[in-house]
């Protein structure tokens, strides 16, 4: 179901103390981020955390307040600093429970591998209320309770999450976007970018400087969810910059 109307947000908490100390490097942001765009739905802040309960906590509350969704990614493994379900279950003011189909999901998957101990029925842990989120990739699924949403921190098996919940959120028409590109500073077509984005509704437009062979230059990304509107401010900006006496790349560069 979509909304164009509405412009749909999410947060994302990143958790774990491996990501901040540099020994992981996260990669589930991007992925994250471009799923998102793609269901209509904003990427709209990013906190990582450490493996601490209480600023878990803090970070679901602030960004569950603050978007339509939120999504968290690690944490929801099988050992004892795993403790994302604990901490997402604060802050929903529920109680954690085993939910009885994941339990039955890691009967299954760990039957030839040793059976389920207790850190393996870790993973069947659920803020109390929580539907499961299919995981092909191994037995521990992911959790959704409302808009609130847990996913493995491991890439792979969090792409597989994202894919399971393909058109199961809501959100409006998806984000689409032009890029041009020129051999200038920024700073000379500032004003001339705050205009075309002023004149357009529902129209955003970022500079990207960059420094190559020498020589300064900016892509311009407009974006927005009507490709009218799009296609007017690419116009607007390219007459512009024409109009300026600046030569420009359509595509970026």
């Amino acid at each position: 179901m979509t909304s164009p109307d509405k412009i749909w947000t999410a947060g994302l908490v990143v958790i774990g103390d491996e990501i901040l100390s540099g020994r992981t490097h996260d990669k589930n942001i991007a992925q994250v981020a471009s799923w998102l765009q793609v269901q209509g739905i904003r990427l709209a802040e990013v906190r990582v955390v450490p493996d601490v309960q209480q600023r878990i906590v803090e970070a679901v509350n602030a960004l569950r307040a603050a978007n339509d969704y939120l999504f968290t990614t690690g944490g929801i493994g099988p050992t004892h600093d795993d403790i994302t379900v604990d901490a997402v279950a604060e802050a929903l003011g529920v109680p954690v429970v085993i939910h009885p189909e994941a339990r039955a999901l890691l009967e299954r998957y760990y039957a030839d591998k040793g059976g389920l101990n207790e850190g393996r029925l870790r993973m069947a842990r659920v803020p109390d209320g929580s539907d499961l989120i299919p995981n092909r990739m191994s037995g521990a699924p992911g959790i959704r309770r409302g808009n609130v949403v847990l996913m493995a921190g491991v890439p792979h098996i969090c792409a597989g999450m994202l894919d399971a919940l393909t058109g199961k959120l809501e959100g409006g028409a998806p984000l689409i976007s032009e890029t041009i590109g020129c051999w200038i500073p920024e700073s000379e077509v500032a004003h001339l970018l705050r205009e075309v984005e002023e004149a357009h509704e529902n129209c955003q437009i970022g500079s990207y400087p960059f420094f190559r062979e020498g020589k300064v230059g900016a892509n311009f990304v407009i974006r927005s969810t009507n490709r009218n509107v799009l296609q007017s401010a690419v116009d607007s900006l390219c007459d512009g910059l024409a109009t300026s006496g600046f030569d420009f790349t359509p595509g970026g560069i």
